[in-house]
C-alpha cells in the first residue's frame, strides 16, 4: 500500500493519478482531485471511459460525517422507443450506434460535484488534462491492446477514424496520442462551465451527429437533463457497514450478496477454498437473479429496495443454497455481459474520499464521435430490453440498468472508497474485495491484488476463475457441478480496481492500484 499523512489518487493510468496528486497539492479537496483523474482518463484511455459517458460517485465529507451520492446516469431521448425501432425492422437493441446512445451524464456530474463539494474552480481542476491531451501521451501496454480491439468499430465512423486511428491505424505502446479536439472540449467547459455541453457549443455537436447517423436526440433531452444526488443504500457486514448507490445501477446486488454470504462462515472456510468460492458464486446467482428481474429506473417502476437488502429476506433465500452442488437455473435476464469502464478513488488530508466510476460502456461506446469534439458518445442504452413487460423496457426519458458503481465500507474510525470495474462483474467483485477486508484480514492491497471468479452470465454453472485459484479449489468446485473457464493469472476479466482508506486515529491515508491495470496509486507531493 501506498501510505501517507497527505492525501492519494488511485487511478488505472499513473498520469491520471498524478493529476490527482497534483491538484491536492494545490489546495484542492478530493472531490477536486477525482475530478482531475477522471478528466485525464477520458483522454489517456479513451475506449474506457469519456464525457460522451456517465459516472457514479459516492463522496465521504470528513467535516460533517456525511455520505453524498451522485447519479450521473442519463436516460433515453424522448423520440425513442421500442415501436420506433420496430418500425425501423430493429428487433434487438443495438448494442453500437445512434440508437444505443444515452445522454451523456458525466459532465452534469462533475458541475454537481465541484458546486456543491469542491474548493477549486473547474478551470483549475481541467488543467492537467487540457495539458495532456494538447501535448500527448504515450500509449501504455493494456490500453494499446484494448484500442486495437476496437479498430473495425472505429473505422465504421470517419470521425472516430480521424481522431482514434491517426495514423490509419489504432497507436502502438509507447506511441504518443494527442486529442487537441478534446483539449478545445474542455477548455470550453473550463470558460463556460456544463452549458457549453448542454446548450451551447458542443451540443450542437451532439445533435448534428445524432441528425447525421438518423438518431432521434433532440435540444431538449440535452437541455432538460441533470445529475442527482442520492442518498446511498448499506448493509451491514461483520460489524463494517457497506455502501453502494441505490437504483438504477447494479450495486443492490453487491449488498444482496453480502447479506447472503453473512449466513455461512465463510471466514473459517480459508480464502478461496472450494466452500468459500461456491458459498459466493451461488450467493451471486440469486443476488443478480434478484437484480436482473428488478433492478430499472426508479422513477418508471417500483423497486422492492428495502426487502430486497433486508437480512429477513437474505435468511430465506440463503436456504436456497445448496452446500453440495452447483445450481444450474436461476432466474435471469436476457442481459450483454462485457462493460469498460474506468474508476478511481482519492483521499485528501482531511480525510475526505470520493469513490467515482465513470464509463462509455462497451469499447469506445457506440462508435461514433461528434465532430470536433474529441470524444465518443457511450451505448449505455444497449442494457435498455425490448420486450415491453420487463421492467428495464425501453422507454422515453428512461435510465437503463447500469452496470458501473462505486463502493464505500466503514467501521470505527476506517473509511474506505473502492471499486472494481468489468461489466456485470463489479458487484460479484465488490463482495469479493468486502470479504477479503472483514473476513481474511487482508490490507486494500492484497485485497485488490487476491485470486478472483466471476460470472458473467445470469444462469448455468459457467465461471470464470485466475489461474492463481488453487487447483485443489478449483477441482473442488467441478466436483460440486461449477463449470471452470481458466483465466490468467491477472485476468482483466475479473476487473482492475483501486482502493483508498484513511484511518482518523492513526492520520493516515492509503491508497491501492489493482496489478490488473496500468495504474498507480500516487500520493499527494509536500510543496516546500
Amino acid at each position: 500500500m501506498v501510505m501517507t499523512t497527505g492525501g492519494v489518487a488511485a487511478s488505472e493510468h499513473p498520469l491520471a493519478s498524478q493529476a490527482g496528486a497534483s491538484i491536492l497539492a494545490r489546495g484542492g479537496n478530493a472531490v477536486d482531485a477525482a475530478i482531475a483523474v477522471n478528466a485525464v482518463m477520458t483522454v489517456v484511455a479513451p475506449m474506457m471511459n469519456g464525457i460522451g459517458g456517465d459516472l457514479f460517485a459516492i463522496v465521504f465529507d470528513a467535516g460533517t460525517s456525511t455520505l453524498h451520492g451522485i447519479n450521473g446516469s442519463g436516460y433515453a431521448p424522448a423520440g425513442l422507443s421500442i415501436d420506433v425501432l420496430r418500425q425501423a425492422g430493429v428487433t434487438t437493441m443495438p448494442q453500437t450506434g445512434i440508437h444505443a446512445v444515452t445522454v451523456p451524464g458525466a459532465v452534469a456530474a462533475w458541475s454537481r460535484l465541484s458546486e456543491l463539494l469542491g474548493r477549486l474552480p473547474l478551470g483549475d481542476v481541467l488543467s492537467p488534462a487540457i495539458q495532456i491531451a494538447d501535448e500527448g501521451f504515450p500509449v501504455p501496454e493494456i490500453t494499446a491492446l484494448e484500442w486495437s480491439s476496437a479498430e473495425k468499430l472505429l473505422r465504421a465512423d470517419a470521425e472516430a477514424t480521424r481522431i482514434y486511428l491517426p495514423r490509419g491505424r489504432p497507436p502502438v505502446a509507447g506511441e504518443v496520442f494527442r486529442n487537441p479536439d478534446l483539449a478545445a472540449t474542455y477548455r470550453a467547459l473550463a470558460f463556460q462551465g456544463r452549458d457549453v455541453f448542454y446548450r451551447g457549443d458542443i451540443s450542437r455537436r451532439m445533435l448534428a451527429c445524432s441528425r447525421q447517423n438518423g438518431g432521434t436526440l433532440k435540444a431538449a433531452d440535452l437541455e432538460s437533463y441533470d445529475a442527482e444526488f442520492v442518498v446511498p443504500l448499506s448493509t451491514t457486514y461483520r460489524g463494517w457497514t457497506i455502501y453502494e448507490l441505490p437504483p438504477n445501477g447494479q450495486g443492490i446486488a453487491a449488498l444482496m450478496m453480502l447479506n447472503l454470504l453473512e449466513q455461512s462462515p465463510i471466514g473459517s472456510y480459508g480464502h478461496n477454498s472450494t466452500e468459500a468460492l461456491h458459498a459466493l458464486i451461488e450467493a451471486k446467482k440469486l443476488a443478480y437473479a434478484d437484480m436482473a428481474k428488478h433492478v430499472c429506473d426508479p422513477a418508471f417502476h417500483g423497486i422492492p429496495v428495502s426487502t430486497l437488502i433486508s437480512k429477513e429476506y437474505a435468511a430465506r433465500r440463503a436456504r436456497e443454497i445448496d452446500p453440495a452442488r452447483a445450481h444450474l437455473e436461476v432466474p435471469a435476464g436476457d442481459l450483454p455481459a462485457k462493460g469498460d469502464t474506468t474508476y478511481l478513488s482519492v483521499v485528501d488530508r482531511d480525510g475526505n474520499i470520493a469513490s467515482l466510476i465513470q464509463s462509455n460502456f462497451a469499447n469506445f461506446g457506440s462508435g461514433l464521435v461528434p465532430q470536433g469534439a474529441g470524444f465518443v458518445l457511450q451505448n449505455r442504452g444497449g442494457l435498455f430490453s425490448l420486450d415491453p413487460s420487463h421492467v428495464n423496457a425501453l422507454e422515453p426519458r428512461k435510465r437503463p440498468l447500469h452496470t458501473i458503481i462505486p463502493g464505500f465500507l466503514e467501521k470505527d474510525e476506517v473509511r474506505i472508497g473502492f471499486g472494481i470495474m468489468g461489466g456485470w462483474n463489479q458487484a460479484q467483485a465488490h463482495a469479493q474485495f468486502v470479504s477479503n477486508v472483514v473476513d481474511h484480514g487482508m490490507n486494500i492491497q492484497a485485497a485488490l491484488e487476491a485470486p478472483r471468479v466471476t460470472k458473467l452470465t445470469f444462469s448455468g454453472c459457467d465461471v470464470i476463475a485466475e489461474s492463481r485459484v488453487p487447483a485443489l479449489s478449483r477441482a473442488g468446485l467441478e466436483e460440486k457441478g461449477h463449470e471452470i473457464e481458466f483465466a490468467g493469472a491477472f485476468s482483466s476479466l475479473v476487473g482492475g480496481g483501486q482502493a483508498v482508506m484513511r484511518d482518523f486515529d492513526a492520520g493516515v491515508s492509503y491508497g491501492a492500484s489493482d496489478p490488473r491495470k496500468d495504474g498507480a496509486a500516487i500520493p499527494e507531493p509536500f510543496l516546500p
